[in-house]
């Protein structure tokens, strides 16, 4: 495309001048390839049963910009992630961020998934600062299962404790 001014670099959302009609401009906010494709081809969209022991939910929202994130994790008897799900209302990098955390927590243990950080999913996926509280919700929705999940597990323990 001709009239297109582009960068290779991690500094998006670039600005886009795309030349229209003289002399009038469109400037285009464009998402990094890495954010459109998991935009345009998101993994593991769904929901997993809520209901089950197994899985737990996490559900988080940013007020200030109206993005929901819904993230569902499934554990294994020995404590691995074996499935991970998630919906998402919001803007392209909170799907994105959605996304690449279903794929990251996936073989990992609680305590592994734990450790994923906000930081670390922007910096994969280069998010501009204006949308680093994508992958802040990414990292709450990833807390906010675990927690559920774990919540679900103690009352286990609390079961087996009272008919003992």
């Amino acid at each position: 495309m001709a009239g297109l001014i582009a960068a290779k670099k991690c500094i998006t959302p670039l600005v886009v001048i795309k030349r229209l009609s003289s002399p009038e401009y469109k400037a285009q906010a464009a998402y990094h390839k890495k954010v459109v494709d998991h935009y345009e081809n998101p993994r593991n969209v769904g929901s997993l049963d809520k209901t089950s022991k197994n899985v737990g939910t996490g559900l988080v929202g940013a007020p200030a910009c109206g993005d929901v994130m819904k993230l569902q994790i499934e554990v294994d008897d020995h404590g691995k992630i074996v499935d991970a799900r998630f919906k998402t209302f919001g803007c392209g990098s909170a799907i994105a961020s959605s996304s690449l955390v279903t794929e990251w927590v996936k073989g990992k243990s609680i305590d592994e998934a734990l450790t994923i950080q906000n930081t670390d999913i922007a910096k994969e996926l280069c998010l501009p600062p204006v949308k680093l509280h994508c992958s802040m919700l990414a990292e709450d929705a990833i807390k906010a299962a675990l927690h559920d999940y774990r919540l679900k597990q103690d009352g286990k323990i609390e079961a087996v404790k009272a008919s003992n």
